[in-house]
């Protein structure tokens, strides 16, 4: 109690307004479906905690020449982010594996199609001004394929790479 007074201090509400609330401000997700909208992301809790997955994964991640490991991590963790939102979770190891799997970087000997598509879909994601680039690479993986489990996009990938993906037409 303050100095000098007798009576206590306590918190008070505001009184009410009347009318209910509605999300009428200009930045507000007024008839987005499901918060899903190009620009937005993959919405979820605690996906920094993947950088920290990253770090256990990095001795098996396999490079061609030419790409970064810094990209490679960048992309594919849109793609783990992606994977766990589906899921209404935060990431786990399995999310950032299957990125990694889609995209060949658990391959010693990944089809050169996919090299060439990942070098150019890859290239200086890191940077924190190619954000929509890295939501190309997370939108290249269909959610229907990202809902399965883990073993099942592996084995996919093994027979059929192409099927994990769908890949931006080259004109």
């Amino acid at each position: 109690m303050p100095a000098g007074t007798n009576d206590p201090v306590s918190y008070a509400s505001p009184p009410r307004r009347a009318g209910s609330w509605t999300a009428d401000r200009p930045g507000e997700n007024i008839g987005l479906p499901d918060g899903h909208h190009p620009g937005f992301g993959s919405q979820g809790p605690d996906q920094g905690y993947l950088l920290k997955l990253a770090g256990l994964l990095r001795g098996e991640i396999v490079l061609s020449e030419g790409e970064d490991r810094a990209d490679v991590i960048a992309g594919c963790a849109a793609v783990a982010m992606k994977r766990a939102s589906l899921f209404g979770r935060g990431p786990v190891v399995h999310d950032l594996r299957a990125a990694l799997g889609i995209w060949g970087y658990l391959t010693e000997t990944p089809p050169e199609e996919l090299i060439a598509a990942r070098k150019a879909m890859f290239a200086e994601v890191a940077l924190p001004h190619h954000y929509v680039e890295r939501g190309a690479i997370a939108d290249a993986v269909p959610a229907s394929v990202l809902h399965q489990p883990h073993g099942a996009i592996a084995s996919a990938y093994a027979s059929d790479w192409q099927s994990v993906l769908d890949l931006p037409t080259v004109p």
